[in-house]
Formats: C-alpha cells, sequence, structure tokens
C-alpha cells in the first residue's frame, strides 16, 4: 500500500525520517557493492528496480492509503541479499515518488512500510527455515519463495493497517471489513508469481539467486 502524506500528521514523518536515515547509512556503509561490479549482478538490481516500480505504480484501490499492489520483497531478499533488497526497493519507492504517485514529504514512512518492514520479514522467514527445517530443494522453493512470499506481503499489509489506525487514519472495524481481506488474495498472487521467478532462477540461473546455495540443497541429495 502507498500511504499519502495527508493521513498523518507531521510528527510521523519527523520521526519516520529519523528511523530511515540511520537504516540507509548502514545500507550505504555494509551492502555488498563488489558484486555490482559484476554487469549480471548490477543488471539484476536493475532489473529489481524496474519491474518493482512497475507493479507498485499498477494498483487498485478506492481510498487513499488502500492501494493494493504486489511487493515483491521476497524475491527481492532471495536474489539480492537484504541491504541490495532495500537498496533496489528505495529506488523503486523513489521512482514512483517523482512520477507524482507519492509524496516526498510521505516517502520515509513508505520505506519503512514498503521496504524495510517487508524486507525484514521475508528475511526473518529465510532464515527460520534455514534454521529449522531440511536444507532441501523443494523446502527453498515451495516454503520460502511460495509461502514466504505470501506471508511476507500478509505481515505487511496488517502492520501498515496498525500503523494506519495508530495514526487516526482508519477505524479498525473498516480494516478488518473492507481491507485486510483482499489481502488473502493479493498473497495468493504474490505467492505464485514470486515463487514461480525464484524457481525459474534457480533452475536456470541459480547465480542470480545470492540466498541459493548449491552444496547447500542440492549436493548429495
Amino acid at each position: 500500500m502507498n500511504l499519502p502524506a495527508s493521513l498523518f500528521g507531521v510528527a510521523w514523518h519527523w520521526v519516520s525520517l529519523a528511523l530511515v536515515a540511520p537504516v540507509l547509512y548502514q545500507v550505504w556503509r555494509r551492502a555488498p557493492w563488489a558484486r555490482l561490479k559484476e554487469m549480471t549482478q548490477l543488471n539484476l538490481l536493475l532489473g529489481f528496480v524496474m519491474t518493482l516500480s512497475l507493479a507498485w505504480s499498477m494498483r487498485a484501490g478506492i481510498k487513499p492509503g488502500l492501494d493494493l499492489h504486489l511487493l515483491g520483497a521476497m524475491a527481492a531478499v532471495l536474489c539480492l541479499g537484504p541491504r541490495l533488497a532495500l537498496l533496489a526497493m528505495a529506488l523503486a519507492l523513489s521512482a514512483i515518488t517523482l512520477n507524482g504517485a507519492l509524496d516526498w514529504q510521505a516517502w520515509p514512512l513508505n520505506f519503512l512500510m514498503m521496504a524495510l518492514l517487508p524486507v525484514l520479514i521475508a528475511h526473518a522467514i529465510q532464515r527460520w527455515v534455514e534454521r529449522h527445517l531440511p536444507a532441501h530443494f523443494f523446502v527453498f522453493i515451495f516454503v520460502v519463495g511460495f509461502a514466504g512470499s505470501a506471508l511476507t506481503i500478509a505481515l505487511q499489509g496488517i502492520l501498515s493497517s496498525v500503523v494506519m489506525v495508530l495514526a487516526g487514519a482508519y477505524e479498525v472495524d473498516y480494516l478488518i471489513d473492507d481491507h485486510l481481506p483482499y489481502f488473502l488474495l493479493l498473497g495468493f498472487s504474490e505467492a505464485w508469481l514470486s515463487g514461480a521467478l525464484i524457481t525459474l532462477m534457480v533452475v536456470y540461473r541459480p547465480e542470480w539467486v545470492a540466498a541459493f546455495d548449491d552444496r547447500r540443497y542440492l549436493l548429495n541429495k
């Protein structure tokens, strides 16, 4: 969902900016920039920026802040890693802001809700699966790629709705009845599209998926 500046008070925007600044600083300091010296990896990053920009521009909604669109966070995290995924999503968010879809003063809040939050969720799901489930190819594809994508967008929708309730933008009953149920359908679409993308990359271009390790998922299986 794209959160317009008008739904939130000035304090929300200043607090969001204060939270975003150190995150972007850490991305700048600790992102694996050396990977982008390879033209393939740079093209992969730019491809995600373009794809996310288009996906976030194609949205449906009837009220401000309640737009529904695909997220792509899990696919970005698996292919790029969490820090470069944040970079790609920040650039995509800047692109849709430049074309007038968002107000600049709402950029920090949207970065928190549409980039940082889903990347943290997606990365946490990936790490949990790696620690608690067998290192199997189909676990990576179906649990992380498919189910993880659906769970990421569902949790992002719930937490974003909580933020809007806390800001006084909408009543909780309205969001529960007329907004959150649609995230079930959106999660299904996100699961199939992101899962299919990860599957194709793992099969034909495994070097494009940073989270996939041949020795872990295929060796002696």
